[in-house]
């Protein structure tokens, strides 16, 4: 499995004329499954989004990606805006 990043675009008008952008972070044995992935997301297909890149991740900052499978459910932290203000 490899991991990758794939950039989305569309246009929602409820909140400005604009295109706008956000990512998908997407495990996939390669390129054309995680598009495959992305089209298929129920978001995608109500924001009537289009793929504007993938890209393949496998180093960042000289560390090497390395997915493993698990069973555990591990959420992502996020930070907040405050708590980012604070490191």
């Amino acid at each position: 499995m490899k991991l990758y990043i794939i950039h989305v675009g569309y246009y929602d008008y409820e909140v400005g004329m604009y295109e706008l952008h956000s990512q998908f972070l997407i495990a996939a044995k390669d390129a054309s499954t995680a598009k495959n992935i992305v089209i298929n997301k129920s978001i995608f297909k109500e924001k009537k989004m289009h793929i504007d890149g993938i890209q393949e991740i496998n180093n960042v900052e000289g560390y090497k990606i390395n997915l493993e499978k698990t069973d555990i459910q591990i959420e992502n932290r996020i930070l907040s805006y405050n708590e980012i203000k604070e490191l």
